[in-house]
């Protein structure tokens, strides 16, 4: 009506609009599809299953153990070791997050409604990780304490009371979120899923394996940087590890390490995903 106020409303900044409505694009796009269910049940059934596995045959064979064998033993690092498998399923959900999209054609339609590169990768870094740091974390923390409870009366436990248990408890479910994030930049690099799964678990599971063929004076020098290696001294509590394995670094150094190799495989992803076509 003539002399009545017209009242504009309040717009909110463009670059806000983006980043908040990439967000809650990527969460629905996460949760909607069946990678998402399988990749979750699998770190799980991998965190927990084997847990209960491991676990089950050193309290059965307990009293049957040398000295050596009970003097390396760590029921923290037992009760985890289902994560370093579990680290397969949350790697291969980072790699599909952005490559399933290219695989698609979907991209297309993601960089039309939100141009800003930038920002789509930083939303699908955001999301991703939340959601493999909140499942990681509770894998973790499950393995642990069911560990525990099946190894009590038959092998020596650990509690969370102890600083260096908490610590391994902690880091593993971090190991698992940041290896995530390496595999989503190693996808955004690569953009062909079955080429960025394959370089990741060649990267995780094959060079450790090459890396420990070579004489000890070459190789170990270069396996205390191999992620698998890392993820091994975040999950155990011993500060001697077994003469089997590679030396590593101490856990939250390594790890510093590992979020290096997420930050670099991230940002060169990014500024690749800026200059090529989608």
């Amino acid at each position: 009506m003539i002399g009545e106020a017209t009242v504009a409303p309040r717009a909110l900044p463009p670059g806000r609009q983006h980043v908040t409505g990439a967000l809650r694009a990527e969460w629905v796009k996460l949760r909607s599809v069946r990678s998402t269910f399988w990749s979750v049940l699998a770190t799980v059934v991998a965190g927990v299953g084997l847990c209960l596995i491991v676990t089950f045959s050193h309290a059965a064979n307990w009293s049957h153990d040398g000295v050596i064998e009970r003097a390396l033993f760590d029921p923290t690092s037992v009760s985890l070791t289902g994560l370093l498998f579990g680290q397969l399923s949350v790697g291969v959900l980072g790699v599909l997050v952005m490559s399933a999209e290219y695989g698609t054609g979907t991209i297309r339609a993601t960089l039309a409604a939100v141009p800003r590169r930038p920002v789509v990768l930083g939303a699908k870094v955001v999301v991703f990780g939340a959601l493999a740091f909140v499942v990681s974390e509770a894998v973790a923390f499950a393995a642990f304490w069911i560990g525990q409870a099946v190894l009590s009366g038959h092998t020596p436990t650990a509690t969370l009371s102890d600083p260096s248990s908490l610590r391994a408890v902690v880091g593993g479910g971090l190991y698992l979120t940041v290896l995530g994030l390496f595999a989503l930049g190693l996808a955004t690099i690569i953009r062909h899923t079955a080429g960025a799964i394959f370089t990741f678990v060649a990267l995780l599971l094959i060079l450790p394996l090459v890396v420990a063929a070579f004489p000890a004076s070459f190789g170990h020098p270069i396996g205390r940087y191999l992620p698998a290696v890392i993820g091994s001294a975040m999950t155990t509590t011993k500060t001697v590890g077994h003469p089997d394995f590679l030396p590593s670094f101490p856990p939250w150094q390594g790890f510093g390490l590992l979020c290096a190799y997420a930050a670099v495989s991230l940002g060169v992803g990014g500024v690749l995903m800026v200059r090529r076509d989608p």
